[in-house]
């Protein structure tokens, strides 16, 4: 907290599939003097689409949302395309959907697009979120390209309603918070009461704790719009490592990564969650960004155990936090790069930019040490294998995936528990 000048942080902690532990601190008002305790509800972001995707896999299991079937037979405001979408590659973000048309962060630029930073609250979050994007073109066939998606996630709500009857979020409730006992999760609604709500807070170009920008996430609730506290949250990741949600069989199928064919670079995602691994224990997870907080859950689904992380200051490290919370919950020592030699003679097989999506990385060479440039910054990379690197001064590592030459085709970008893999471009 001390580095990431969060004012208030809220953790939970599972451990064979139970929840044991969880606590709040700092503030969660600063201006009123309001301590974070272990209940103050938090914007969960991102971490609203596992929520969501579990609402329709528990759909799926009850015969109700065909997951292959053209989404409109499930929400017909979505007009035609040139290639059917399905539940299924919205959910792995292979739908097709844009992204927002401005990066959400920095926060400063986002007036620039209304969505990052819309001002507009919609009774109907679904019908409005829906005319953000729907007459849009396509990114690229569905199926063939990753691209992350919260867009995509508001579509996928659509299809919740159609395929149960009922509004989107009175279909979450039935199928995940009532089942899971998550019952201060509710969505972010700015004009509602909401007992023990916490303030939202940034950071200045100076660093000094500000005010977070104005948002109503009202038009992408399935996305990114749910408020819940860290035991909600842990009592999410206990229902799911005790099938109370939905099937084992169904869960895998949540946890299997979904594969886009056109080789162009993807997140290691499945259907709602992240994939990745920590010291060989395989993890999932999810992360999520927006105004005013920085949070993130992992489970350890062999392990039994899992983490919460929910903050409220969009300038935090939640990821990093969680993952190290992680370690010390399955017993790992904290990880410490350890440098060897490598014969320099293999770096040149491994030169070149890889890239997913907008984001690229270049690993270049300067004598005998490689470098990974992200834009106009520099970091050198520390050999722990001939295939092993680690960022200089971080815990991100690259794993550099050949073919039978030794050259690199891709890599692996490994943060925080999970993982990205970068196709090399050139």
């Amino acid at each position: 907290m001390a580095s990431s000048k969060a004012p208030g942080i809220s953790v939970a902690v599972v451990q064979d599939g139970e929840f044991v532990w969880s606590a709040g601190f700092g503030m969660a008002d600063l201006e009123n003097s309001v301590p974070a305790t272990s209940q103050t509800l938090y914007r969960l972001g991102s971490i609203s689409k596992p929520i969501t995707a579990m609402a329709a896999m528990a759909l799926w299991e009850y015969g109700k949302l065909d997951l292959d079937s053209p989404v409109q037979k499930y929400c017909p405001a979505f007009p035609e395309k040139p290639w059917p979408i399905t539940t299924r590659e919205l959910l792995g973000h292979l739908g097709g959907i844009r992204y927002y048309n401005v990066p959400e962060v920095p926060y400063s630029e986002s007036q620039s697009d209304p969505e990052v930073g819309n001002t507009h609250h919609f009774e109907n979050g679904i019908e409005g979120g829906l005319k953000f994007f729907a007459n849009d073109p396509l990114v690229g066939q569905p199926g063939t390209h990753f691209n992350y998606s919260t867009q995509g996630y508001t579509l996928a709500g659509c299809a919740i309603e159609g395929a149960s009857g009922k509004k989107y979020a009175d279909s979450v409730r039935e199928r995940v918070l009532v089942p899971a006992g998550m019952l201060q999760t509710r969505p972010d609604d700015r004009f509602a009461i909401i007992p023990l709500r916490t303030r939202f807070y940034s950071k200045d170009k100076s660093g000094a704790v500000v005010n977070a920008e104005f948002l109503d996430s009202s038009y992408k609730v399935p996305g990114g719009g749910w408020l819940s506290s860290a035991p909600d949250m842990a009592r999410f990741e206990v229902a799911i490592l005790n099938n109370h949600l939905v099937k084992g069989a169904t869960r895998d199928i949540m946890w299997t990564a979904q594969m886009p064919s056109d080789g162009l670079g993807r997140m290691a995602y499945g259907l709602g969650w992240q994939l990745g691994d920590t010291d060989g224990v395989k993890n999932v997870g999810h992360g999520g960004t927006q105004q005013g907080t920085a949070t993130m859950i992992l489970i350890a689904p062999d392990a039994r155990a899992g983490v919460v992380v929910l903050t409220n200051s969009d300038s935090s490290g939640a990821p990093v936090l969680a993952a190290q919370i992680l370690r010390i919950v399955l017993g790992l020592p904290e990880h410490e790069p350890k440098e060897i030699a490598v014969d320099p003679k293999l770096f040149d097989s491994y030169l070149g930019t890889y890239q997913l999506g907008d984001f690229s990385m270049t690993i270049a060479r300067e004598g005998d040490r490689l470098l990974a440039q992200i834009r106009d910054q520099k970091i050198p990379l520390s050999p722990e294998s001939a295939r092993d690197y680690v960022l200089k001064g971080s815990d991100t590592q690259i794993i550099f995936v050949t073919d039978g030459n030794g050259r690199a085709t891709e890599l692996i970008l490994r943060e925080s528990g999970t993982d990205a893999y970068l196709s090399r471009s050139k």
